[in-house]
């Protein structure tokens, strides 16, 4: 795929990168989990949001880019020069407390509310186990809000998921607060193929497609009516912005070789 901003060639996961980094606001806490956000953060402190901060599950604070390349949160690149390096509890405290802005989570299902499924399917006559929630289901319950990342497949998309392992919005409207959840809910998902946001009944709409990407092709993918940005008020369905050059200058400085981007 080619950027016609930058003249440059970019991968899905790297336009995936830019646009989860987009995500992150100046001076937002992050709870950044493993795979693409490891980089999207790094990314956002480096350009448009210097004075964020991430916390990782691990215990790991820090507010600038980590020194090496992370192939998790627990690697030595990832503790160097750290803000501090405590444990589980401390940062799992600070979600509770309401110290964390954007949480980033991934799943194998997702629905029409933004509830995610990592913890079983079915398939014919049997059920499939997936790694379950860790601390997905914290991260949905008490972040300010969340950001969703995953690969662009039907499948994945389902009227309602086969079990709510991370909240989302629940059943719609108020589900949140009458349950008595203290975070905001999803904000965006990032896909492979465009980005969507949350109306506010809490339902997920078409916000924009990536370069190359059709508006039937994204519904085509749905089982059910989905809505755009037109259906809540939006002039049109835009194309997502297309990374810089320095932005991936970035991305292939912290994945050197690739390794979550390719």
């Amino acid at each position: 795929m080619a950027s016609e901003n930058t003249e440059r060639e970019y991968t899905d996961r790297e336009l995936m990168v830019s646009a989860a980094a987009a995500e992150i606001e100046d001076g937002d806490t992050a709870f950044v989990g493993m795979r693409l956000p490891l980089i999207a953060f790094q990314l956002a402190v480096s350009t448009h949001a210097p004075n964020a901060m991430a916390v990782y599950e691990s215990g790991v604070v820090r507010d600038d880019p980590a020194d090496g390349f992370l192939h998790t949160m627990c690697d030595l690149p990832n503790l160097n020069r750290a803000v501090s390096t405590t444990g589980m509890i401390d940062i799992m405290s600070r979600l509770q407390r309401g110290d964390v802005d954007v949480g980033f989570l991934g799943g194998a299902e997702i629905d029409r509310y933004g509830n995610l499924n990592t913890t079983r399917m079915s398939a014919g006559d049997r059920e499939i186990r997936l790694p379950g929630s860790g601390g997905a289901c914290d991260i949905a319950c008490m972040s300010g809000r969340t950001v969703i990342l995953m690969a662009h497949e039907p499948r994945r998309f389902v009227e309602s998921v086969h079990y709510n392992t991370s909240p989302g919005h629940g059943s719609g409207g108020d589900w949140r607060q009458e349950n008595e959840l203290p975070g905001g809910g999803p904000s965006a998902l990032v896909t492979s193929k465009a980005t969507f946001g949350f109306d506010g009944d809490g339902e997920l709409y078409l916000r924009t497609v990536h370069p190359g990407v059709a508006v039937d092709d994204i519904h085509d993918d749905f089982p059910w009516d989905l809505q755009t940005a037109v259906d809540v008020g939006g002039d049109e369905v835009e194309r997502t912005s297309e990374p810089s050059g320095k932005e991936l200058d970035l991305v292939r400085t912290f994945d050197p070789e690739g390794f979550w981007t390719h």
